[in-house]
Order: structure tokens, then sequence, then C-alpha cells
């Protein structure tokens, strides 16, 4: 790679023009596109090359010549390594409109779809300490800055995240400022109480050593749940643990553990054994336009939307462009553990959940119950296979849908069978603006978009959630 950058130029006094894609921002020079980390749309900075194709090419910025008025001070000690929140040195109204032009480039440049209907995107009220779950990695091989290197500063291994794109390496993080403490109290704990008593950290390579994995979880009602994922069963090392974690910490309502001898860090098919307190943590949501507050178990192997403040307003959104009616049957495609299926329950007769993780959908029941509701099924299966004629005829047929799918978007299937159905109304929520353009350009057949809401979940981030509204052609 070294002698590869060498033979690469080194572009001098070049102006930062743009936020881009994946967390990058973008130059230009000579027509060649750019991509650069950790700069922001006005910084004049030297830029090293270190790959290039024919359409663009990628660099860091080596010198900085001036900086921009759009950058900020970023709040992390550990920006420009760790590659979890590239934006932080730009402004939080600058970041804001960085994704709402990202939303608008895709559905018109890639789904041809009208963007009049467009509402300025909602920010997050919190932009740090926001997230509700966090996970963190021990690992042998700890990522040493050039500093450390040059001091020679001695290596134990690593507790923090992954540097991207390098699965074996991992930045020990002393503060993070995503999410609320005491997170960083116990990790640092659990960091110092590893070392003063030789537990050893895991090595991905050679899938060797005992503690693998901290997750830690949060609710707005103050419980905490930590898990601790070690690769062998022996108490006599992870016990003691626990229990310092017990006593130091009385925050913690829920205190498990989980025993991977697997050669991957999924935990999705392990057991988890709840060693102290609750086997679960409690949500509550505030309810639509004057609805019930709602409460969601939160399990282990649970998902909830990690900015539990904005997951409110952007199902408020969804109830708002959803204009369900007192007698309307809604399907909500992808529900995971129900949290949109529950949050509009009460606004119609009935809904209908699908989703493919059968312990969501077990999560889903759960919290159907606990919270009241009685006009509400939930079917764990394939999209593609479980939305047929025969499921619909079972069910009913639904006045209007939700959809919220992966990544990749929905499956050919899902989009024939929803313009066949033609519900009055579907309102797509997506986390990848590019596949949700895909899909919308595939319903226009019978489908026009009218209104466009994005939502920021991850301030610092690419990241952004949209959502449209689409409406049955007459």
């Amino acid at each position: 790679m070294g002698r590869r950058n060498r033979e690469l130029p080194l572009l001098e006094q070049v102006t930062i023009s743009d936020a881009g894609a994946e967390g990058m921002a973008i130059a230009k020079v000579d027509g060649l596109v750019i991509f650069v980390p950790f700069v922001v749309p006005g910084d004049v900075v030297d830029i090293q090359l270190y790959k290039k194709k024919k359409s663009y090419a990628e660099g860091r910025a080596v010198k900085f010549h001036s900086y921009s008025d759009l950058r900020v001070e970023p709040r992390c000690p550990h920006f420009g390594v760790c590659g979890g929140c590239k934006w932080q040195a730009l402004n939080y109204d600058s970041q804001l409109e960085a994704k709402q032009r990202q939303v608008r480039d895709n559905l018109e440049r890639l789904g041809n779809i009208d963007c009049s209907g467009m509402r300025p995107i909602c920010g997050s009220e919190n932009i740090y300490y926001y997230r509700n779950k966090l996970e963190f990695t021990f690992s042998t091989k700890a990522w040493r800055t050039a500093e450390e290197m040059q001091q020679g500063t001695e290596s134990h291994g690593a507790l923090g995240f992954h540097i991207p794109q390098l699965f074996d390496k991992v930045l020990n993080i002393e503060h993070c400022a995503l999410q609320a403490d005491p997170s960083n109290q116990i990790r640092l704990a659990v960091r110092d109480y590893a070392l003063s008593h030789h537990l050893d950290y895991y090595d991905i390579r050679n899938h060797t050593g005992f503690l693998r994995n901290l997750v830690i979880r949060n609710t707005s009602t103050g419980h905490w749940m930590v898990i601790v994922v070690v690769a062998q069963e022996d108490s006599g090392r992870l016990f003691p643990l626990l229990d310092m974690l017990a006593e130091r910490f009385p925050q913690i309502t829920s205190l498990q553990y989980i025993v991977n001898t697997k050669l991957n860090d999924s935990y999705s098919d392990q057991t988890v054994v709840t060693y102290r307190g609750s086997d679960h943590i409690e949500e509550h949501m505030a309810g639509y336009n004057g609805g019930k507050e709602l409460k969601f178990i939160i399990n282990p192997k649970s998902f909830y939307q990690t900015n539990s403040a904005q997951a409110q307003r952007l199902y408020s959104f969804v109830a708002e462009l959803a204009e369900l009616q007192p007698e309307d049957t809604l399907y909500d495609l992808y529900t995971g553990t129900g949290t949109i299926a529950l949050f509009l329950a009460d606004k119609c007769r009935q809904v209908v959940g699908i989703e493919y993780v059968e312990e969501a959908i077990a999560d889903a029941k759960v919290n159907a119950r606990l919270n009241g509701f009685d006009n509400t099924r939930f079917y764990a299966g394939d999209m593609a296979q479980v939305l047929t004629e025969e499921f619909i005829a079972a069910n009913g047929r639904p006045d209007v849908v939700v959809t919220d799918p992966p990544r990749a978007g929905m499956h050919e299937k899902v989009v024939a069978q929803l313009l066949t159905t033609a519900p009055r109304k579907i309102v797509y929520v997506s986390c990848n603006p590019a596949t949700q353009a895909r899909d919308l350009q595939m319903l226009s057949e019978r489908y026009e978009v009218r209104r466009i809401q994005p939502v920021d979940m991850f301030p610092h981030t690419q990241h952004v959630e949209n959502i449209a509204e689409l409406v049955l052609k007459s």
C-alpha cells in the first residue's frame, strides 16, 4: 500500500466543496471527484490520494491551509480515528442541509420522483448522548495512533469500536459522546477490572481469549441493561466481574451474560443468562395526538430505535401521513417488535404486522398484551412468501399499509403484491433513500408521492430516515 500511495499525487490547496456519501466530503480537481474524510465544505487542504479510479479518487487531508466557517469543534476525543461520527466537525444545521439534499437527490435522480411535497428535515433535539444502545468489542489487537506508536506506548488490547474496514483492529475508547452516563464509567470500570485481574481479551484471528463484547442499553425511564459476552464458560472469572458491576452501578436494573463459543460475534442465536435484576428493561413512549402512553419491553435481543426521542417523532409523522380512520385495517410490513403497529393500533380497527425475525414477533405480541391491545395480529416469516392473496383474504384487505424495510428495500414480489392489493395509501419509511427511490419508482405505476418527511435519527453521521406518503391514483 505504501508504494502505491507514493505513486499517487499530492494535491495542494484544494477547496472542499460539499458533504458526500458515507460521511465523506467532496473535492473536485480537473473534473475528478475526490472523497475525503474528516473535513468540511470550505476547508482548504492538501490531499494525499491513496486510491484512484477513472471516475473518482479517495484521499486524506494532510495539511490545512484554512478552515471553513462551517467547522465546529468535535466533542469526541477520538474524532478523526474512530469512524463512527464523521460529520462531528460540521455544524449541525449544515449536516441537516446535507441530509435533506441527499434525500432529494436520491428520489429525483434514481426514482424520478416529484419532490415538491418535501418538508424540512426534522432535526434531533439532542445531537450528543442520544443513543440508547452501544456495543463494544474486546480485542487483543489495539489500534494505536501515530502519536502512541511514536511514544512507544505499550498496548494491553482494546475495549471499544472497530476501526472501519479492519475487522481485527479495535480503538480503545476513553469517552464516547453518544450515550449518557454512566455508560462511559461502566465501560472503563470493566476495562480497569479486566486489566487488574488479568482477564484476557478475545483474539478474533486465533479465537482465543475470554472477554468478547460489552453491550450497554438504557431507556428514558432510567433503566439500564448491561450484557457481558465471554468466549468460555468460566464462572470463577466472570461472576466477580459481574458482582463488581452490580456493586458499583446500582443503576443497572438488568445484568446479563452470554457465553458465545462461536467464531463470530453475533449473539442472536445464543442463550442469555440473567445474573442480577430483571431479564428486560422497559421504555415508555407518548402516544400520538393525545393517545395513551405506550410501554415497550426490551429484551437483550430486541430491536428498538436507538434514538428514543426521535423515534417518537418519526412515528408521529407516520401517524400523521397515514390519516387512519376508525374502521381501517392497517398492515405494518417489516414490523420488527411492533413499535409502529402499536403506536397506531388505537387509531384503526385492526393492525396486521409481518416480520421475518420470530423473536421480534414474540416481543411484539408481549408488548401488545402489555398495552392492552386486542386488535393486533403479528406473523413471522419471509415477507415475499407471507404477503399473498391467501394471507390478505384471511386477514382482511388493508386500507393503509406502512412499510419500513431494511436497507435493501422491498422485494419485487412485495411491491407487486402492493400494486395488486392497492390500499388507498402507503406510508413508506426508509433508512436508505436510494433503495426507497427504486421502490417508489416501481410503485408509481399506481401511486403518486405526496408528502415527504426526512428525519435525522443519527446526528454526526451520514444516515437519514425518510418517510414518503403514497396515494392511490384515481
